[in-house]
């Protein structure tokens, strides 16, 4: 059995570290006992440019920020011949917003995998939250360590509860110590000691401590405080030692300074023995409580320390049954109160230590080596690779609902930009979004026939009426207070306002409306000979398809679409040379939309020309946005031209709702069911199939975000995601009822 673990590793410094070098020499040891064969390696994660003297069982390093790095490991681990791949995760290791980075490694592993989760967060951010539920998706089985976590992973996180085990923090065998060995420090000698260690932060609490000491020196005025730990590098690069000299001046105002020790430094595991074993009591005095694990913690039970700690999550667990005493929260005098009467009785504090010390012998190093390397023989062995043969559409299609776009809407129209979630009123409104959403409105109210439909449809072609123009034209962008300079829009927003014109003359669900969408789009196509540009020929070639199928013995209006359709066709020859088989000489966005509008025409007209343009240039867009099994999407940092490759980013969800389309034109005008299949890799883009995999579609909002950027998603929500998303919702959701 070969298991490689990813994560910190000594000298790197730091708990999971620490942590992982504990794990990776207790599973070679249980190995050992057990006759078990066994092979390790590491690949551990350097920060910020670090570089580390490894020992050499860390056969691969990964730079946290470097992108490429990560899928060179899991070229690596693939090609390792290994068996199984250990996960340590804790927020700040990997890359990206919210160590999204690792992701990319463990989409592409092919073994099982097993992750261990140091910190779980009840209010988790988009980020955290979403990460996390990925990983779990990736992983066979989800190590915690307090049983809390169970229900936090399936209640917040949506983890099969199969998946998850429990499996403790591990702690050296403080029983088989020489004691022999263990020497006190010089200026502890005759002092009563309390010890707080680890890395310093002010989520730590040290002042609390701290501002205990006047009342407790009153009645021991021997007692002395003890801070071992470097400040946590992460506090070091924001903030400086500012924390550690605040607890510095702190002492001094108090003036405790005879009774308060800084030792700054990072200190080894026989060291950490030697000042544990030495102190008389160990205090945690934690400030929140959202702390699902702490290894120190479990370090100064296992040495059978008198401990005293704040009532955090891990501390409520560990501590019962007479393990240690627990005090309120910044509750300096209830702290002090407890110290003074564990000095004043020692036989109490003596109790305290003996029973920390028996519970701390059922969980240390060999004991949780011996379970995780049981927990990994079952994986190996085991048939619940699920996810492993997963296509890329087996996902859960949350409900369709409109709750966002009504949200960004007032009564003049649909809000163009959010803030977050919210609608941002400096933006205004604009021909475009409203156009769509109007789409929106129409498909949803013929797939549900909800009357609320029937109200947003009449509120958004009011819109559409209001920036029309005598000659037929919109214009395209009006303020907040509904005056504009603009006398004319793009060719873009025309287009869609024809297109969403047509729908409605095709689809309207009363006739009051049905005459009110023929009169705007017959005044529309007056205009159509001021169209130039591809986009806005392919969107009025979808308001021209549903006015044809409203009225197919219409002989001028199937001419106009026939007309668009070779200005289409006119510049794909134009631009067609050397592989370039596109309609311009760069590929932009909403390009799923150009050989969609071929397919339609085909569809209504048989003529083999469009099919053949249509099948030419959706092949080129392939080739471009379908290569990794998954949908990426052309970047809007640097467009795509024959002589310069795209940037990957940002991503936006408008193109992916063109993607989709563009299928379902395909599959209706082929009946070709691989092009099903396309459509619902592509509508899973919004939910994490992607190159961040990440979802864009947001369940606690309703929204969409705005797109995938380099290192995480776009929090803002717009008008322009939340059409785009559900117009794809409303398009792909036929397909996955058949």
């Amino acid at each position: 059995m070969k298991v490689i673990c990813i994560g910190n590793y000594p000298p790197r410094k730091c708990g999971i570290a620490t942590f992982t070098e504990n794990l990776v020499k207790s599973v070679i040891s249980a190995s050992h006992e057990y006759s078990a064969d066994l092979e390790v390696e590491v690949i551990a994660m350097n920060d910020r440019d670090q570089v580390y003297d490894y020992p050499n069982i860390v056969k691969l390093t990964i730079a946290d920020q470097v992108k490429e790095e990560y899928i060179i490991a899991a070229e690596y681990i693939n090609n390792s011949g290994a068996d199984l791949c250990v996960l340590q995760h804790e927020f700040g290791i990997y890359g990206g917003n919210s160590g999204l980075l690792i992701l990319s490694l463990l989409r592409q592993l092919t073994i099982p995998i097993v992750s261990t989760f140091h910190t779980l967060l009840q209010k988790p951010t988009f980020h955290q939250k979403e990460v996390l539920k990925k990983i779990a998706e990736y992983s066979d089985r989800i190590v915690i360590m307090n049983p809390l976590a169970i229900s936090f992973l399936t209640d917040i996180y949506e983890v099969p509860a199969a998946k998850i085990i429990r499996i403790e923090h591990g702690v050296p065998d403080f029983g088989t110590i020489n004691t022999s060995k263990i020497v006190r420090p010089e200026s502890w000698q005759g002092r009563k000691v309390l010890l707080t260690f680890g890395l310093l932060g002010r989520s730590k609490g040290i002042e609390t401590v701290i501002k205990s000491l006047p009342s407790i020196v009153k009645n021991h005025p021997d007692i002395l405080y003890v801070v071992l730990g470097k400040t946590h590098p992460h506090v070091v690069k924001h903030a400086g030692e500012e924390y550690r000299q605040y607890l510095e001046k702190l002492t001094r105002d108090l003036k405790m300074e005879n009774n308060v020790e800084f030792l700054n430094q990072y200190v080894s595991e026989s060291e950490l023995t030697n000042y544990l074993l030495n102190s008389d009591i160990y205090v945690t005095p934690y400030l929140n409580k959202a702390q699902i694990t702490s290894g120190t913690l479990c370090y100064a039970i296992g040495g059978g320390s008198a401990v005293i700690s704040t009532p955090y999550w891990h501390a409520e667990e560990l501590l019962t049954e007479g393990r240690g005493i627990l005090f309120d929260f910044k509750d300096y005098l209830q702290l002090a109160d407890i110290v003074i009467d564990l000095l004043n009785n020692p036989a109490k504090m003596e109790l305290l230590k003996r029973n920390a010390f028996e519970y701390g012998l059922t969980i240390t190093w060999p004991q949780i080596g011996f379970q995780y390397i049981t927990m990994f023989k079952e994986v190996i062995h085991s048939n619940e690779h699920s996810f492993k043969t997963k296509t890329a559409f087996e996902f859960n299609i949350p409900e369709f609902t409109t709750l966002h776009m009504e949200r960004m809407t007032d009564e003049t129209g649909i809000i163009q930009h959010a803030n977050g979630f919210v609608a941002d009123y400096s933006t205004g409104y604009c021909l475009d979004d409203n156009a769509r959403a109007l789409l929106v409105c129409l498909l949803a109210d013929q797939r549900f026939n909800d009357k609320k439909y029937e109200r947003l449809i009449y509120k958004y072609l009011a819109f559409i009426m209001f920036v029309q123009n005598d000659n037929g034209s919109f214009k395209n962008y009006i303020t907040y207070s509904r005056s504009t300079d603009e006398d004319v829009g793009s060719d873009d927003a025309f287009g869609r306002a024809v297109w969403a014109l047509g729908l409605l003359v095709r689809i309207a669900p009363n006739d009051s409306l049905f005459q009110s969408g023929l009169d705007l789009f017959i005044k529309a196509t007056s205009h159509f000979h001021e169209i130039n540009y591809a986009r806005g020929y392919a969107n009025c070639i979808f308001g021209l398809y549903h006015y044809i199928n409203r009225f197919p013995d219409q002989e001028q209006y199937v001419k106009m679409l026939t007309n668009m359709a070779d200005n289409l066709v006119e510049l794909f020859s134009h631009n067609i040379k050397n592989g370039w088989a596109w309609f311009e000489p760069i590929i932009t966005y909403d390009n799923g939309l150009l050989p969609a509008a071929l397919y339609l025409v085909y569809e209504l007209t048989e003529n083999q020309k469009y099919l053949d343009i249509a099948e030419k240039s959706r092949i080129f867009l392939e080739s471009k946005c379908l290569v990794n099994g998954h949908l990426t999407l052309i970047g809007n940092k640097k467009w795509w031209t024959a002589h310069h490759e795209t940037s990957e980013y940002a991503q936006q969800p408008i193109d992916a709702m063109a993607m989709v389309l563009l299928y379902d034109c395909a599959y209706r005008a082929t009946k070709n069911n691989k092009f099903i299949d396309m459509l619902k890799t592509c509508f899973s883009w919004y939910y994490g199939n992607n190159d961040l995999n990440l979802p864009l579609y947001d369940s606690q909002t309703k929204g969409c975000n705005d797109g995938l950027e380099e290192y995480g998603v776009s929090r803002n929500q717009g008008a322009e995601s939340m059409i785009a998303y559900l117009t794809s919702w409303l398009t792909a959701a036929q397909y996955f009822e058949k």
